[in-house]
């Protein structure tokens, strides 16, 4: 079973380092880096002998130490076999090579004796393959786009695949795009104005669904059952149906090509899954806190400010991060709806310039990765809360 295990970790755990150095490797051409080969079995050779070195010497000696020590050996012999490269490519070597070892902290000889740990193996670096692979997939359409941003337009005449980004430039000149976003196009007017639509649905959509939430959660009334059940029931229609009769009833009611009529369309079509998520967190709080409220003479009011909220804070975190990122990416309603530059949102704006066959690509991307930066930066930051609140409600007692 040991030497079984012992194979299959040096196959799968060296083949797996090989790949993303190879890939490390295709990345850096993109920055103007050239490689004759990518010496796969120089590669492989060297991350098998890296493997064995790990899990001979096991948790012998102290870890952060052990793990420095071979990434840096393992750093400086790669850069000697292989063809001469910058700093910043070894730099980024260095740093796989750390993260790899540290990954292979607890494979040593005891922990390869194991029952069915060759299985457990092989799934941990086919995951780890996975997210890597996945990973590249979603960003580099982003690398592309931000990249892109900071190329002049003779620039990409000259070579438009060209992903490689030059540092001898001033900051002017790299970050031109943006500031010709922003001073011509009036960027700044739009963000402005996708964080009203945004921020206001949020705050509209908590308003009305805290109460109703509660409600549904906590009180008895006629067609409390139905309601609960299909509450979602309107995201069984496609937005685009909906889009033909608002826009005939906004337009009658002089809401068309006006935020305000975004924010209740916004909030109309957010209100279902906001109530949907925050009753789901309400029933798992236990009853006899709000009968202590009660015993203390609050009402259902007081009871829901000062016990409600403050127990679901996660929840409802989640559920504002959820609508904000809805208002901000939304597209087709603001498409119909706003006609007047002056109004435009983000994404709304994007398409606008989209439509100008002289407006230069680089613009295009510094506007799309304004749109982007924000609502991602957000996102990282409030994940915790997202996760929090999305499973908290899934667990009863």
């Amino acid at each position: 079973m040991k030497f079984k295990s012992l194979i299959i970790t040096l196959l799968a755990s060296s083949i797996f380092l090989t790949i993303i150095i190879c890939i490390w490797k295709i990345l850096a051409t993109l920055q103007g880096l050239s490689f004759t080969n990518l010496n796969f079995n120089l590669n492989l050779l060297l991350s098998l002998g890296l493997v064995i070195t790990c899990v001979l010497i096991g948790k012998k000696f102290n870890h952060n130490l052990k793990i420095f020590i071979l990434s840096l050996s393992f750093t400086i012999l790669y850069t000697f076999l292989n063809e001469s490269s910058p700093m910043w490519f070894s730099l980024g070597i260095f740093l796989l090579i750390l993260f790899f070892t540290n990954k292979l902290k607890k494979y040593d000889l005891k922990y390869l004796n194991q029952d069915f740990i060759s299985e457990k193996i092989v799934f941990e670096f086919l995951s780890l393959f996975a997210i890597v692979f996945f990973a590249l997939v979603i960003l580099f359409p982003f690398y592309i786009m931000f990249v892109t941003s900071f190329k002049t337009q003779t620039a990409l005449l000259i070579n438009p695949i060209d992903l490689s980004i030059d540092f001898s430039k001033n900051i002017f000149e790299i970050f031109k795009s943006y500031f010709v976003i922003f001073k011509t196009y009036d960027f700044g007017r739009y963000i402005l104005t996708s964080s009203y639509v945004s921020v206001g649905t949020v705050l509209i959509t908590l308003l009305f669904a805290i109460p109703a939430a509660y409600a549904v959660a906590r009180l008895n009334f006629f067609g409390k059952t139905f309601l609960s059940t299909s509450i979602l029931i309107i995201y069984m229609f496609p937005a685009i149906v909906l889009v033909i009769p608002l826009y005939t009833v906004f337009s009658q009611l002089g809401l068309r090509n006006s935020v305000e009529g975004l924010l209740i369309v916004y909030t109309a079509t957010t209100l279902p899954v906001a109530i949907y998520m925050l009753q789901g967190y309400f029933k798992s709080i236990p009853k006899e806190i709000e009968e202590a409220g009660l015993i203390d003479g609050q009402n259902w009011f007081g009871i829901i400010i000062k016990i409600i909220i403050p127990l679901s804070l996660p929840a409802i975190a989640s559920v504002s991060l959820y609508v904000f990122m809805i208002a901000w990416n939304e597209f087709l309603f603001s498409l119909m709806f706003l006609d007047n530059p002056k109004t435009f949102t983000l994404s709304r704006a994007i398409n606008h310039l989209t439509g100008d066959a002289e407006t230069p690509r680089q613009y295009l991307m510094a506007g799309s990765v304004v749109v982007t930066l924000p609502i991602l930066l957000i996102f990282i930051y409030f994940e915790k809360y997202l996760v929090s609140g999305l499973t908290a409600g899934s667990v009863k007692g």
